[in-house]
């Protein structure tokens, strides 16, 4: 792992004015989503305070336009890690590459940016996470997407957990993972409330039907065949996750996880969260997305986020 931030705090004026109001002294508090193994936020009061980051033996800050501090945040916010040197030094030269280029620039930030959403990791991950979400309970009542970030977030880091692609036993980790994982949600209150008592049949049923219908018969029959051998909790957790890995589901919710993985990489908050009230705005990049056939760049979605105020400010 590559440490080099130095973090230097400093109060701002907002923070200042929050004392003023408050007429007593507010808290600084750490707040962090990943019991510290990752970058935290600083909150005093209830304002979050931004903290200059300079470079080891320097009064020069990092920046999001650096290649390397933008690099390893996006480690952090897709893949819940710090990044493996091999892979920094790649993404890193995939940007430095272009000298001061500024088209250049811009064009490999974008790739380098939704290669983060295109990786393997992420995809039997997070994407994974969403697609499990998918097949047991379809899409959230009123809303056109799956799961909250709330949920997302701990889930993709328990998947998540000790995987580096490329190094070590990874692919029979992220397997073991996985299956934990969907052992884990077959357990689930809400899970076990919504296919009490369900035949074989039912179930693959209940689940196909959240799913859009993504199996076709001979993938259907198969599932009821393997459930009606061991319906235990054991066999439903791998017909949950054989549904969630079915192919046609992968490529049918692609594009709108896409979407609203900018909502919760990117900005850190659910499409429905201020500063906006509904998904008008996911809809309208989904819509962008499948207009372009998931062309990110012709779409200029990931542009968009990458470049919008609410990403920078973070920073």
């Amino acid at each position: 792992m590559r440490k080099f931030l130095v973090v230097v705090l400093i109060v701002t004026l907002a923070a200042l004015g929050a004392l003023a109001q408050s007429g007593s002294a507010p808290t600084l508090r750490i707040v962090t989503e990943d019991g510290n193994r990752l970058p935290a936020e600083l909150v005093y009061g209830n304002t979050k305070v931004k903290p200059v980051r300079l470079r080891p033996g320097t009064n020069v800050p990092f920046t999001i336009d650096d290649a390397d501090f933008f690099v390893q945040q996006h480690y952090v916010d897709f893949l819940s890690r710090f990044p493996d040197q091999g892979g920094f030094a790649f993404w890193q030269n995939e940007i430095l590459r272009c000298g001061r280029d500024a088209g250049c620039i811009d064009f490999r930030r974008q790739n380098v940016s939704a290669a983060f959403f295109l990786s393997i990791e992420f995809q039997d991950t997070g994407y994974f996470v969403y697609r499990t979400h998918k097949a047991a309970f379809g899409d959230l009542p009123g809303k056109p997407v799956p799961v909250r970030r709330e949920s997302f977030v701990p889930e993709t880091r328990s998947i998540a957990n000790g995987i580096v692609v490329g190094q070590g036993n990874w692919a029979e980790r992220l397997h073991a993972n996985k299956n934990a994982y969907a052992q884990s949600f077959v357990g689930r209150g809400d899970f076990q409330t919504a296919y009490a008592g369900l035949t074989p049949t039912a179930f693959v049923d209940k689940l196909n039907a959240n799913a859009g219908g993504a199996l076709d018969a001979a993938e259907r029959q198969a599932l009821i065949n393997q459930l009606t051998a061991n319906n235990t909790a054991a066999g439903r957790a791998a017909v949950l996750r054989a549904v969630a890995d079915d192919q046609t589901l992968k490529d049918r919710e692609f594009n709108k996880a896409f979407v609203l993985m900018q909502y919760f990489g990117y900005l850190k908050r659910n499409p429905d969260n201020p500063p906006d009230r509904n998904y008008n705005g996911f809809l309208f990049w989904l819509n962008k997305l499948n207009a372009n056939n998931g062309d990110y760049v012709r779409a200029e979605m990931v542009k968009a986020f990458i470049l919008s105020i609410e990403y920078r400010e973070r920073f």
